[in-house]
């Protein structure tokens, strides 16, 4: 599919898409809850879409779906002592954190399960499974460190060091399944050179509120689970609610259009949030944006920016609204984190040089640092190379070019926030193109 984005003038309000890291965390904690589960604001984009087939393929039942209201009830953990997934296989699409998260908590089933996945996620390397969960009694066979997986557990939570330096994903999948595993003694994960500490605040939040045990966290660097005291776990209420938070990551794309093309008022993105993404504030006042934040929301309008230096080591998938802002800025911007590009659904750092640079953006990779050089931004057709935040980028550069910018494979979107296209619209952006949606809601929620 082809989309067209044209310069133009944003106006008005719009409130921010669920959170995808939220909502894919809410769903494993469900999976592991032994209460009913009222989720409101559930996300509806394609990784959102794979963590509820997920949990329905492992035991889970989801009814009463609307777009504000899901409820969950799950028999996973029904006999911890041994655990049977419904189906011998599933599937986590395209999203990295679902085959990350879900992967030890497939592994404390007793049965052996198949794990796939599709698209980029199919090159994605999983050495660390093979590596970390023969350590916990779990065996395991992958296709040279890739998918499938074949896990076969029950999981048993020992004393382990982990790498964390390739993704906080991993940690996500381990304190869940510690947390949901049967223990007679304390045990500690130790983490080497944790990247992304705010996902882990975001896990260990979910945990908490979803009534699942919390570690003991010592800086980041290890986390302690005491011996389960059922006395005190079974004190919950009867039905748990949870409300998914706006999404930072792509609210990121819709203040930096606001930054280049406003005037627009945007609602939903807590301020007090763990997402690590909400870090897009430092860079847009870094870049002396015309922004002002209040407990309605934040509102943006357009004004001259300049460059700015920003850290997204531990934010790695705020690169392409970075890119996009630094594009709209005078000077060059230099962003650190390249090292974090290389295993998204795209190298992003090549990626994200390449396509800029049909518009015009020079875009230099010296390391682990990016330079980009601002403006001005150019009509051009570029491609989204499969990667929702690349497509995303890209539209978000063009409301300020010199002439359209046609994206190719711009339905990549559906993977975290299939109505970006649309939002830009309600807010005044001229898009044209063939807008075509797949809306799998009623298929994956309706029970056969």
């Amino acid at each position: 599919m082809k989309i067209t984005i044209h310069p133009s003038k944003l106006s008005g309000n719009i409130y921010a898409a669920a959170s995808k890291s939220s909502m894919q965390r809410a769903c494993a904690a469900a999976l592991l809850s032994t209460q009913k589960v009222v989720i409101k604001n559930p996300g509806h984009s394609n990784d959102d879409i794979a963590a509820m087939g997920i949990i329905r393929s492992l035991g889970a039942t989801i009814t009463e779906v609307d777009r504000e209201t899901i409820t969950i009830e799950s028999s996973f953990l029904s006999d911890p002592a041994a655990i049977v997934s419904k189906e011998a296989a599933v599937n986590c699409g395209e999203s990295g954190l679902s085959i990350r998260m879900f992967t030890p908590i497939v592994s404390l089933c007793n049965n052996e399960v198949l794990i796939n996945g599709e698209g980029s996620l199919v090159t994605r390397p999983m050495d660390f499974f093979d590596e970390i969960l023969p350590q916990l009694g779990v065996s395991i066979a992958s296709s040279n460190g890739k998918l499938p997986l074949k896990v076969n557990g029950p999981l048993q939570p020992k004393n382990i060091t982990i790498d964390g330096s390739l993704s906080s994903q991993f940690l996500t999948g381990l304190l869940m399944a510690f947390a949901a595993a049967p223990l007679t003694e304390a045990v500690t994960i130790r983490v080497n050179d944790l990247k992304s500490r705010p996902y882990i605040d975001l896990t260990l939040d979910v945990m908490k509120k979803f009534g699942l045990q919390v570690p003991e966290n010592n800086n980041y660097e290890t986390f302690t689970f005491t011996a389960a005291q059922p006395e005190t776990l079974n004190l919950k209420p009867e039905t748990l609610t949870y409300t998914v938070e706006g999404d930072w990551s792509g609210g990121a794309f819709l203040l930096v259009a606001g930054a280049i093309a406003g005037d627009i008022h945007v609602r939903g993105l807590q301020q007090t949030s763990t997402q690590a993404d909400k870090k897009i504030l430092e860079a847009l006042m870094a870049a002396n944006a015309g922004i002002a934040m209040d407990a309605k929301g934040i509102t943006l309008h357009a004004a001259p920016m300049t460059a700015f230096e920003f850290d997204a080591t531990d934010c790695p998938d705020l690169f392409p609204p970075l890119v996009a802002l630094a594009a709209n800025c005078t000077g060059v911007t230099v962003i650190k984190g390249v090292s974090r590009l290389a295993h998204k659904e795209s190298d992003r750092g090549l990626t994200l040089q390449e396509e800029f640079g049909k518009m015009g953006i020079r875009v230099a990779l010296d390391g682990d640092l990016m330079r980009v050089h601002g403006g001005p931004v150019k009509g051009a057709q570029v491609h989204s190379r499969h990667d929702h935040r690349i497509a995303m980028a890209c539209a978000t550069a063009a409301l300020k070019a010199d002439g359209p910018v046609t994206i190719e494979e711009a339905e990549a979107i559906n993977k975290s926030y299939p109505d970006f296209y649309d939002h830009l619209k309600e807010l005044g952006a001229t898009v044209t193109g063939g807008l075509e949606y797949r809306d799998a809601l009623n298929e994956i929620y309706s029970e056969k």
